[in-house]
């Protein structure tokens, strides 16, 4: 029965598969067509499983399948690493460099050094942290959420008003009305600058290591962008940390506190010294004994005592040479409304505002950093692998100028405007001045920028007045400053000052612009106190610019660094339109060593009750590999926060050591040899 049940369910099948109409025998064409189409959809179907055409695949699906094999790598290297024991990454990176040293706290807490004086952190300008407390409508959700430090998500997000909230007020240089940004308080204001790019964490937790906690560390946090002076007046910084300071040594059984500033911190902290020491209204009423009383050391790293050349360039067209070079790759991109957002000028209209960046202006004019033909640093060999000096004795200076005229380093020229002036004798050079000069007409097109700068009202014969002059050494830089930017000098000329005194006694000088400039300013009357200058060597550092005229534009800076002037040799100095000389790539060893080593070395007049001074210079060793990350050995300006020879030093003069009990000085440049050069009345 089933035999005939299947032949009967076949037969039934192919007459199904004929057409209609067609008879058993015969047959057309038409019906072989047919029965063919019929075999090929019976045949779709089975391979489709239900008669539907397969989908073709198409660029979607291929993004798809993409994004999402890298989102389950992610995921699974992820899970990866949050189930790993803590200590593989240390014993991969044993197995390929071999055994890794102890950190600095741990070696030394092996030694039975325990925490001693308290520690007061004092940082620089950009690394501390700054919150939101009161903002304008397109600010909304952002209350106490970090507009500077951290992610910097609302720069993404929000660049215009970003830039907005971070600016001051023009006229005043404190808080634009409706508008209130605070540094954030605690160890957490620069511990980190971003996520996984340490400040101050590694020293933190080094002296965490033989003690320390937070009851006797103090990161005496402000408003970076403000004047020194100006700090006091808006939040009271100043007298924060005077009553800090009290407390910890009150509290630590009367040890003094030893404080580490860190680059513009340096400078910051010694407007504090003379701030604490002045009586009030204007200074702190603590009496010219004060320091004496609560200060054992100041441990300055990377201070810019005396300013840096690399200030001048951000003043005068918002440049370093990083962002010159990115400009070079990609013209235009940053000077253009791209985005609606011209990047630039809105990075000059806000930096402008913040008078803390007039600080580190250069000081002490040609005496300090040399004129149209000399500088102290000499010839400087700057090789492709790092800086090496040149030794040169007393008999050998002649040949030495004759080798500098030949290289066309002087570093004395701060801005020259063109490769070959910046090499010349001054006496081949022929100048305009710049000083009476008629700004002229308006810039180009200037009726629709709508980020107005005040080089929209130099005109074009201004910029020309500029151009003409050619050479600028220290000493003139203030007046170019005063011609592009009369606004910005003349809030700032009310904070600060550069010069170099011919009298300290006079009265002048106790007035709060000349605090924060060492060649303007006495050393407190602490005889047991020392002073240290703690700073990196051995990498190329902003010393001097070649700049151009940028061709007329809408809304544009009519100055920018020429990045296609580079040096004829391998070892020149010169390489994208900046000369470089020793330093930590911010600070030239000059700024940050001169004062040590000469200028308060003894009894001077700068430092009239004999501090003992400390030149501690740390040569830059790079990571070996990455698994390194930024070296324990490096002396950059800010990577040598986490360099272990560095942090030994505090750490044992945080625990009671000397500056003789270290070994006294430790230098690797020829800064003794450039002091002399120096003649500065001591």
């Amino acid at each position: 029965m089933s035999f005939l049940r299947r032949r009967k369910a076949s037969s039934s099948a192919a007459a199904a598969a004929r057409a209609p109409g067609e008879d058993d025998g015969g047959g057309g064409g038409d019906g072989e067509k047919k029965e063919r189409e019929a075999k090929s959809r019976r045949k779709q179907g089975q391979q489709g499983g239900g008669g539907e055409r397969p989908r073709r695949w198409s660029c979607v699906d291929s993004c798809c399948w993409f994004v999402g094999c890298i989102c389950s790598i992610w995921w699974f290297l992820l899970f990866l690493f949050n189930a790993m024991p803590a200590s593989f990454p240390q014993y991969v990176t044993e197995a390929i460099t071999g055994p890794l040293p102890d950190p600095p706290g741990v070696k030394l807490r092996k030694e039975g050094l325990t925490a001693r004086h308290p520690v007061v952190f004092v940082p620089g300008i950009v690394t501390g942290g700054l919150e939101l407390w009161e903002g304008h409508q397109c600010a909304e959700g952002l209350f106490r959420k970090r507009l500077w430090g951290g992610t910097f998500g609302e720069l993404y997000k929000r660049p215009l008003c970003w830039v907005e909230h971070m600016s001051l007020d023009n006229e005043t240089g404190l808080d634009p009305p409706g508008i209130r940004v605070r540094p954030v308080s605690g160890l957490v204001a620069a511990d980190y600058f971003a996520p996984g790019y340490f400040v101050w964490a590694v020293l933190i937790a080094n002296l965490a290591r033989i003690g320390y906690e937070e009851k006797n560390m103090y990161m005496a946090a402000y408003d970076w962008r403000l004047s020194f002076q100006n700090t006091e007046v808006r939040d009271q910084t100043l007298s924060r940390i005077k009553s800090n300071i009290e407390l910890m040594v009150a509290t630590s059984g009367g040890n003094k506190v030893v404080v580490i500033p860190h680059s513009m911190g340096v400078l910051y902290f010694l407007h504090f010294m003379k701030w604490v020491e002045a009586p009030a209204p204007m200074g702190g009423g603590g009496g010219s004994d004060w320091c004496a009383k609560h200060i054992k050391a100041v441990m300055n790293i990377g201070g810019p005592f005396l300013g840096v050349p690399k200030a001048v360039s951000g003043l005068f067209s918002v440049e370093a040479r990083d962002i010159a070079v990115a400009r070079a790759f990609a013209p235009g991109v940053l000077d253009k409304d791209v985005f609606k957002f011209q990047t630039l000028q809105h990075m000059m209209r806000m930096t402008r505002t913040w008078d803390s960046t007039m600080s580190m202006i250069p000081k002490g004019g040609d005496t300090i950093w040399g004129g149209v033909d000399w500088s102290p640093e000499g010839f400087f060999n700057c090789s492709t692998k790092r800086s090496k000096n040149v030794d040169i004795t007393t008999s050998e200076l002649s040949a030495v100028k004759d080798l500098e005229n030949r290289a066309g380093v002087n570093y004395g020229r701060l801005i020259s405007f063109g490769k070959d002036v910046a090499k010349i004798h001054s006496s081949e050079i022929e100048r305009t001045d710049f000083r009476g000069a008629v700004k002229g007409r308006n810039l180009s097109n200037t009726s629709n920028c709508d980020v107005w700068t005040e080089y929209h009202h130099m005109g074009v014969g201004g910029v020309k007045a500029v151009a003409d002059y050619k050479v600028y050494t220290a000493s003139s830089i203030l007046d170019l400053l005063y011609f592009v930017a009369p606004k910005l000098m003349k809030r700032g000329s009310a904070h600060f000052s550069y010069g170099i005194a011919d009298n300290l006694d006079d009265p002048k000088y106790q007035h709060y612009r000349y605090w924060s400039n060492p060649l303007e300013t006495k050393l407190p009357n602490a005889p047991d106190m020392e002073i240290y200058s703690l700073y990196g060597v051995g990498i190329p550092t902003e010393r001097a610019y070649v700049y151009k005229v940028t061709p007329t534009s809408e809304c544009y800076i009519p100055f920018q660094i020429d990045t296609s002037a580079d040096g004829e040799r391998e070892d020149s100095c010169l390489k994208d339109g900046v000369f470089s000389a020793d330093g930590d790539e911010t600070v030239p060893v000059l700024s940050a060593g001169y004062m040590c080593a000469k200028g308060w070395r003894g009894k001077t007049r700068f430092n009239p009750s004999g501090i003992n001074t400390y030149v501690r210079e740390y040569d830059h060793a790079p990571p070996a590999n990455l698994l390194e990350g930024r070296g324990t050995q490096s002396g950059a300006h800010v990577d040598i926060m986490g360099n272990f020879a560095l942090i030994e030093d505090i750490i044992r003069v945080a625990a009671g050591a000397t500056g003789e009990d270290l070994g006294g000085d430790r230098v690797f440049s020829d800064i003794f040899r450039w002091c002399e050069k120096i003649q500065l009345q001591l």
